[in-house]
């Protein structure tokens, strides 16, 4: 299965709720009007685009139509993939400029975080790059072996130490690792108790100190991992993270088992945090770069553009 194909087959469950119910929208109404906009606001909040995001869409469509004069409900959809690739801007990539660069990887037990960092492990060393991991989520040893597991998967060095280690302590040991090793890239896992926000605070501040004072010039990425099928929870979830750090990224696991891939959008649009991976599979190659364009293409094209 090809990269575009992927992507499409696992954002069908999303396609089929928003496409299907637009579809149905446009072909019950003979002009554009008040209760239209009213219908399609509902399909937008339902499709967890939430309420703030699929009201300015609605707005801003409003606008353009009525700028333009037009009157055919057929134009919506095309004007709504427009409003929503716009929304979602232009990609961008990890920045791994320095050598070696550095990844931070958050989020809560569940959301697939030590596998995404696993896939993002693999991703990297099938592009030559060298990785370490580290296993700074030292407050559950399932964490760490997980992380052991997948690191053997992906073919990359991992440090750790034992459970209730301190992590900032793990992610020194990486550091000295990967200098000496000479590593492209360094991946530490942390933990992500959002429960006791001070203490999440404290321990990534002390885990950034250690970062600037080792490696003061390196590129830091700090990617969040959300789990798509908690919908409009995961807007929260980011929100709440990225009140008590900086949040560079979003890694949106379990796509493929969801119809909630609309909460894309609102984290670009009310959080301005880019989407940098999507979680489309099972298997270690279905973390995938987030590609706006093929997203609102996989969601709003035609069946035979896509």
């Amino acid at each position: 299965m090809g990269f575009f194909d992927k992507i499409k087959h696992g954002l069908q469950k999303t396609r089929s709720s928003i496409i299907n119910n637009v579809n149905s929208l446009i072909n019950s109404f003979t002009k554009i009007d008040e209760e239209l906009f009213e219908e399609l606001e509902e399909i937008l909040i339902m499709s967890d685009m939430g309420v703030e995001t699929s009201t300015e869409i609605c707005d801003i469509m409003r606008k353009k139509i009525k700028e333009q004069g037009i009157t055919e409900p057929g134009v919506i959809k095309q004007m709504m993939k427009e409003i929503i690739a716009d929304m979602l801007g232009e990609d961008t990539g990890l920045k791994l400029d320095t050598k070696p660069s550095v990844i931070l990887v958050i989020g809560v037990n569940g959301v697939g975080k030590t596998t995404s960092i696993g896939k993002i492990a693999s991703l990297l060393n099938r592009e030559s790059k060298k990785v370490v991991l580290g296993a700074a989520d030292t407050f559950r040893a399932a964490a760490i072996e997980q992380l052991e597991i997948w690191a053997q998967r992906a073919d990359v060095s991992l440090v750790k130490s034992v459970e209730g280690t301190d992590p900032a302590s793990v992610v020194f040991d990486t550091i000295a690792s990967a200098k000496s090793k000479g590593a492209d890239v360094i991946i530490c896992d942390t933990a992500g108790r959002l429960h006791n926000k001070k203490n999440l605070m404290d321990e990534l501040a002390k885990i950034n100190r250690v970062i600037k004072r080792e490696l003061p010039d390196a590129s830091l990425e700090s990617l969040l991992v959300l789990d798509a099928a908690t919908g409009q929870n995961a807007v929260n979830q980011a929100r709440e993270f990225k009140n008590v750090t900086d949040i560079s990224g979003i890694i949106l696991t379990k796509l493929d088992g969801t119809a909630k891939g609309g909460i894309v959008v609102p984290i670009k649009n009310e959080l301005n945090i880019p989407v940098k991976f999507i979680g489309v599979g099972e298997g270690i190659d279905d973390l995938q770069p987030f590609n706006t364009k093929e997203f609102v293409e996989s969601i709003f094209g035609e069946e035979e553009d896509i």
